[in-house]
């Protein structure tokens, strides 16, 4: 049932398992991977500008490791698809930069108040001190993947351990969000970047409504505003209420039973498989 694993998502899986036997292997040789390569904080002194690229193929664990290949395996490979091998690598990387660029936020937000305690002290000494914030792994890049997932299939259902039962992809990754946002709220000190990790969930979403409306966002909203208010002009005006939802609801229906027709079709014979028509159709469906 499964196809064959597509080229970017092999190719990422295989880098990040061999950058983490080199951040083992080098150190004995002087080279110290994750402090070159890891993301620092801008105003560390060992912070360059490769590192919002780079971060994303260091890990800190073999257990962090395991766990973001595991799900960039179970669902990169669906997005590539979806997506396509140039924009799927696009959004990969986008995801990722955009975790670390939440992660340097909020550390420019700790910094402020650790500078607010400790008084005066030499920018030298404090550029020094803040290399120990060093950022690694692919986990921004991932969770954006499983955004994108739960948007252009909401109805898919998991099995999540160690939820007896299956849930839909879109309750999955909302679930996931929360957690996320709570843990960033409740438990800033456990060492995971929880906000970078909703940093790429946001600019997944943001870069996945890109492209559905290349037009621009802000007039895509502006028709959306319009259609809505006239439909519920349409709707609640006497006389012909039960009639307007009657139509909607049909339509509502008839559209949602293609996009189960879609989905069922790229389960069984790929994203390749699909007419032009039915990737627009599938397309459209991610944006509603």
């Amino acid at each position: 049932m499964r196809q064959q694993l597509p080229p970017i998502t092999k190719n990422l899986l295989i880098i990040n398992v061999l950058m983490y036997v080199a951040s083992w292997v080098l150190p004995r040789y002087g080279f110290d991977l994750n402090r070159l390569l890891g993301l620092h904080f801008f105003m560390a002194s060992d912070f360059r500008l490769h590192q919002f690229f780079t971060y994303l193929f260091m890990h800190g664990s073999i257990e962090h490791l395991f766990f973001n290949m595991f799900a960039l395996w179970m669902f990169g490979g669906i997005m590539e698809h979806v997506f396509g091998q140039k924009r799927f690598l696009i959004f990969y990387l986008v995801c990722g930069v955009g975790a670390g660029v939440m992660q340097e936020l909020v550390q420019f937000i700790h910094y402020t108040a650790i500078l607010s305690e400790i008084g005066a002290v030499s920018a030298h000494q404090l550029a020094d001190a803040l290399n120990v914030w060093n950022t690694v792994g692919a986990s921004g890049s991932i969770y954006g993947i499983l955004l994108a997932f739960g948007m252009f299939f909401p109805e898919e259902r998991m099995f999540i351990i160690p939820i007896p039962f299956p849930i839909k992809a879109k309750y999955f990754v909302v679930g996931y969000a929360v957690i996320e946002l709570l843990s960033a709220m409740l438990r800033s000190n456990d060492g995971i970047a929880h906000m970078a990790h909703l940093g790429g969930m946001l600019f997944g979403l943001i870069l996945i409504l890109h492209w559905r409306y290349p037009g621009g966002l802000q007039k895509r909203f502006g028709k959306w505003w319009g259609r809505w208010r006239k439909s519920k002009m349409k709707i609640h005006r006497g006389g012909g209420k039960f009639s307007d939802e009657m139509d909607y609801n049909e339509r509502r229906n008839a559209r949602q039973q293609e996009v189960d027709r879609i989905l069922e079709k790229v389960k069984k014979r790929g994203y390749a498989a699909l007419t032009e028509e039915e990737k627009r159709i599938l397309f459209d469906a991610s944006g509603r």
